[in-house]
């Protein structure tokens, strides 16, 4: 076993997912089997940890049984946050205040579960660290639905999200066809600027299903006008139609669908427009154009933690993710990210490594061009070819009283507050 000076702490950032808990865990387990003293978790991650809000792990995850329970309860275990870290050299005070926290704790290795902006805030901590000349370790963990990270072959979460989303869209065609009148069902899936979650309604195309009947991402401009006509058209030959349309579909001058609507918009702290209410619009459009029943169905946050469909495949890759990144930084690595590496497809094999966080922080990996059909209305073999070794296999819940059962966390035990 390994003698660790310092100790380590974990926080997890942005939206949750059915597995990030599975990394958290796997951060935890391997780093108290390498020999740290104690492992800390902030609670809603940086921006807590300003607070000094956090927790030791060891007093929450005690048995095999937490382990199992903790990999498969949804959301994040910790909380979260969207907080951006100001530039350091444009105000290095937020900074000194997180030094001056770890170094009481006695913070030798830092680790950040999350996506695009999480790595950011991962590139700017390790940055400052270099530059005050800090030993501690800065790693970041992927973590993200969106699948929008560059350079990982895929983030985990996603698996899970696009088993849930494939699997949704397959109940709502079956629904569809109970009536025989003429309807039209839009989807309105995640997926602000990349359409990794949307394309996954195309796994609903299988023998027993003739799945969605139009796919839009948001890669590709959307016209109206063209899209009502190719409604209008499908309707000549069938009753129900199901579209599925990520969140940030946009008119071919940039104009969010979603701003076509009446809704109050809402901005986080990364400048990011909440999006809601794009399938209403057309569902709405369409119904008044045509006189046909329309239903808008919003997955929204449903996607993200549905652990009662997990995908085995990602909660066994988000654990080993948590895992290679302790290892990493025990070997001395720092603003770094693990990564996600396919060897192949068939049979499916994907390895973890690592890779520079400052060419991965604010970079969105979209689906490519060719990975959409030429129409714009559909995912190519291709993708699914991509997508689909990552939904396999479940990982059943444990069951108490009817109900899947989860690990939560007891605020009592919170430290300084």
């Amino acid at each position: 076993m390994e003698h660790i000076r310092g100790n380590v702490i974990v926080g997890q950032s942005g939206g949750p997912t059915a597995v990030i808990n599975s990394s958290l865990v796997g951060v935890f387990k391997t780093a108290k089997d390498r020999g740290a003293k104690t492992v800390y978790g902030m609670r809603h991650g940086i921006q807590g940890l300003l607070e000094e809000k956090y927790v030791d792990l060891s007093d929450h995850i005690q048995t095999s049984l937490d382990i199992d329970l903790l990999k498969r309860t949804p959301s994040a275990f910790l909380g979260s946050c969207r907080y951006k870290l100001p530039e350091a050299d444009k105000d290095n005070g937020v900074y000194k205040k997180i030094f001056s926290i770890l170094k009481k704790l006695d913070i030798e290795f830092f680790f950040y579960i999350g996506g695009n902006d999480s790595m950011d805030t991962i590139r700017k901590l390790s940055d400052y660290a270099l530059e005050i000349g800090s030993s501690i370790r800065f790693i970041g963990v992927p973590k993200t639905i969106d699948n929008d990270l560059d350079i990982t072959d895929h983030t985990p979460g996603f698996g899970s999200a696009a088993k849930y989303i494939g699997s949704i869209t397959k109940e709502v065609i079956r629904d569809g066809l109970v009536f025989d009148q003429n309807m039209v069902t839009i989807i309105e899936i995640m997926g602000r600027n990349a359409g990794w979650l949307t394309g996954a309604s195309a796994l609903a195309k299988c023998e027993d299903c003739e799945g969605p009947d139009l796919i839009y991402l948001p890669e590709i401009p959307f016209d109206v006008e063209s899209f009502i006509k190719k409604v209008e058209e499908l309707h000549k030959v069938k009753k129900s139609i199901i579209v599925a349309i990520s969140e940030g579909i946009r008119t071919p001058d940039g104009k969010y669908i979603s701003e076509l609507t009446d809704t109050v918009e809402f901005i986080d702290a990364f400048g990011h427009k909440a999006l809601s209410g794009s399938a209403k619009y057309l569902a709405n459009m369409i119904g008044a154009k045509f006189g046909w029943k329309t239903r808008a169905i919003e997955l929204n946050t449903l996607q993200r933690s549905a652990s009662h469909l997990v995908s085995r495949v990602d909660i066994t890759e988000a654990y080993q993710v948590g895992g290679a990144a302790v290892k990493a930084a025990f070997e001395g690595l720092t603003g770094q990210m693990v990564i996600l590496k396919r060897v192949s497809d068939d049979p499916y094999i994907c390895t973890t490594d690592t890779y520079d966080v400052h060419k991965i922080a604010n970079v969105e990996k979209k689906v490519p061009r060719e990975w959409i059909n030429e129409t714009g209305d559909f995912v190519t073999q291709e993708y699914l070819n991509y997508v689909k070794p990552l939904i396999q296999a479940e990982l059943t819940p444990i069951m108490v009283d009817g109900l899947p059962r989860h690990l939560t966390l007891n605020d009592k035990n919170l430290k300084n507050i």
